[in-house]
């Protein structure tokens, strides 16, 4: 096995630095306080071809990989978690599931505009009183000549106000649980019916958009629907096998980030008359900090190079998910006890760092469901 990037991934992790460093932290500290998202910041990110590298050439790709995408992915994140976000919207989520599950029609209309960024995209599954168990919700599809008439309400949907193109998940069968599920390509700005508000009142995650979708009657047409009737489980499933993996990258990036920054901060803080670097307590954080951020990576990267290999592997992915989820939280926790009282203050980054982590353990399967797909796995019991 090699453990070394090859020297485009290096360049395109360089890249990612770059851009980070110069489009997203100079107003960083301002568009936190302010919760202000920049789409001209996303299109940039599309422009420079970072949410191409799992998309074909023929759809406007480069077709360079997961673990390549992801090394840009971590990157970002390590800058800004909320900046790394669009990566799950734009192609691991929506992108990939159009590629895999669309028409013709449907790959050449969306798949190259989410890969540019000229399109933006989200996907919509959490409902008001329904999160984990997925089968639970309540918005429905019903048939109506050549449409669907669509009704109900979905909560916690990351670029819900701002995106072009949503992958809808509801019930055209409710009676038949799972096999009724079905899912749909809606342009949300396009169809009369659909309202979305966002939602600020939250922990972490300041610059990325989050918001609610209410769908009344919104009338959908048939030729909207991606893949067969009753397909909706199966699609939401599949694309949640990448997502995830998109969501352990972003966290790998803050756990570095969390490092980085007690580094720093230990070699020019004095207390009792010398560096804290130099206490062992200190340097025993830190050490575990470098320890399981360097295992969660490879977590990532050995699910990534799975996937590149076009093998399923949603157990290594559920176990990529679930550690660095829980790094990124022990890292920036550790971080802040390092820094003191400034690390509870919002002047310093860590801060930050700690209230993005807690995301990770929620979104695209919380911590738990994690353990349960990676316990259903190894007892042969798969769901």
């Amino acid at each position: 096995m090699d453990f070394e990037l090859t020297e485009e991934q290096l360049a395109m992790k360089e890249l990612a630095k770059d851009f980070a460093e110069k489009e997203i932290l100079p107003t960083q500290e301002k568009d936190e306080k302010g919760h202000v998202f920049r789409p001209e910041l996303v299109k940039k990110m599309g422009a420079l071809g970072m949410f191409g590298g799992i998309i074909p050439e023929e759809y406007g790709g480069t077709a360079t990989g997961f673990l390549s995408t992801l090394v840009m992915n971590e990157e970002i994140a390590r800058h800004s978690a909320s900046y790394g976000l669009p990566f799950n919207m734009q192609v691991f989520g929506p992108a990939l599931i159009i590629l895999a599950f669309g028409t013709d029609e449907q790959k050449k209309k969306y798949v190259p505009a989410l890969a540019s960024a000229d399109m933006f995209g989200c996907f919509a599954i959490t409902e008001p009183n329904s999160g984990s168990d997925v089968v639970s919700m309540k918005t429905t599809a019903v048939e109506k000549g050549d449409f669907f008439a669509v009704n109900g309400q979905k909560t916690w949907i990351s670029n819900a106000h701002v995106a072009d193109a949503c992958i809808l998940y509801c019930h055209t069968d409710p009676q038949l649980k799972h096999k009724g599920m079905s899912a749909f390509i809606v342009e949300l700005k396009k169809t009369k019916g659909v309202t979305t508000r966002p939602i600020e009142t939250k922990l972490g995650l300041h610059c990325a958009p989050t918001g609610e979708i209410v769908f009344e009657d919104a009338m959908i047409p048939k030729s909207a629907m991606l893949g067969k009737r009753g397909d909706g489980f199966k699609i939401c499933m599949t694309m949640l096998d990448n997502t995830r993996l998109s969501c352990a990258s972003r966290a790998v990036g803050v756990a570095q980030a969390a490092e980085d920054a007690s580094v720093k901060y230990a070699q020019e803080r004095e207390q009792f008359g010398q560096k804290i670097a130099e206490f062992q307590m200190i340097q025993e954080q830190i050490a575990m900090m470098h320890v399981e951020c360097q295992a969660a990576r490879l977590l990532v990267q050995r699910a990534a190079s799975l996937k590149d290999k076009n093998v399923k592997c949603t157990l290594e992915v559920s176990v990529a998910k679930y550690y660095a989820a829980e790094t990124a939280v022990k890292a920036s926790s550790e971080a802040v006890k390092i820094f003191g009282s400034y690390g509870f203050s919002s002047e310093y980054p860590v801060e930050r760092l700690y209230r993005d982590s807690k995301s990770f353990q929620i979104v695209e399967g919380t911590s738990n469901i994690q353990k349960l797909i990676i316990a259903s796995n190894i007892f042969g019991k798969k769901k």
